[in-house]
């Protein structure tokens, strides 16, 4: 629980009970215990020392890649959209820095506009830096570690960590590293190249998404991981998943990995989903599928 807390000395945005449907970009979540949104670091770090040491903490971006569960989350969400962690600035010819709540989709814009290349994949992922640091989120063979020349975290104790790389293990869609840190920012690096070339590619990678993803109906973008040498869409689409519903969650007749919240789904329409997907494939194809998409909150029964 929140310790004994003077809420005078913080500047962001305090609120209790806030239902995290407003939040994600699946629209659905129960009700987050405590829910903060930083005015800057230094009021981050201020906030964070407040809180108990046993406090659950979560990091939140756009809300997409995420499933909140009906019942809510015991703990505090602390929310980087509309924080004042959304600085971005060159540091060099081809090095900027940008703050973790910096849209991925503004981070393409900075770049062409700036003449760099090497960013136009950032286009296709729908959230922020912070969660793309948390999960190397990729799109277009892009994949964001792969521009990381450092990050910076912050802990518990409200302390700033300057780190390197090689302080995390980095994989397709994980990454793993110190304990009790969230990513604040980046430093980034790109290339020198043509503007107007980049910003081209850029229509062009969202003019393709447009026509193959359901990207105008409420979803988390990309449900399942691709398996090795294989895509989750082809798998589903294969087990004739194809507009399959459970309650109001529906997988998308588009794109077989995307979940859509085609009729006013709960949050368990979806997990049951998530879950029958799952079972159907690995009966049909021998293939296990894991979820891209990070699922938090409680349960009926239990605290996950």
């Amino acid at each position: 629980m929140m310790a004994a807390l003077n809420t005078t000395q913080l500047r962001g945005k305090l609120a209790y009970q806030e239902m995290m449907s407003r939040h994600t970009t699946w629209r659905v979540g129960g009700p987050a215990d405590v829910f903060y949104t930083p005015a800057d670091y230094d009021d981050l770090a201020e906030f964070l020392r407040s809180l108990d040491a046993e406090e659950e903490i979560y990091f939140l971006g756009l809300g997409s890649n995420l499933l909140v569960r009906d019942k809510g989350i015991r703990g505090t969400v602390i929310s980087l959209k509309g924080s004042g962690l959304a600085e971005i600035k060159i540091l060099s010819g081809t090095r900027i820095q940008v703050g973790a709540g910096v849209s991925c989709a503004k981070l393409a814009r900075f770049c062409h506009r700036n003449n760099l290349q090497g960013g136009e994949f950032f286009a296709g992922i729908p959230g922020l830096l912070g969660g793309a640091l948390a999960m190397n989120a990729g799109a277009f063979s892009g994949e964001t570690w792969k521009q990381v020349k450092y990050v910076v975290s912050i802990d518990r104790e409200g302390n700033l960590h300057r780190r390197s790389p090689e302080e995390y293990e980095v994989t397709y869609r994980s990454v793993k590293g110190p304990q009790d840190e969230w990513f604040v920012g980046a430093e980034l690096e790109f290339s020198k190249g043509d503007g107007e070339v980049a910003a081209l590619q850029v229509k062009q990678l969202l003019e393709k998404r447009a026509k193959t993803q359901p990207t105008g109906l409420p979803s988390c973008g990309s449900v399942f991981k691709n398996p090795e040498r294989d895509f989750a869409a082809r798998l589903i689409e294969a087990c004739d998943l194809k507009g399959y519903k459970i309650g109001g969650a529906e997988v998308s007749a588009k794109h077989a990995n995307f979940i859509i919240n085609a009729d006013n789904a709960s949050a368990a329409d979806i997990e049951a989903l998530i879950e029958y997907v799952q079972k159907t494939v690995k009966q049909q194809k021998g293939i296990e599928l894991k979820a891209e998409a990070k699922i938090i909150g409680e349960t009926d029964n239990e605290k996950l």
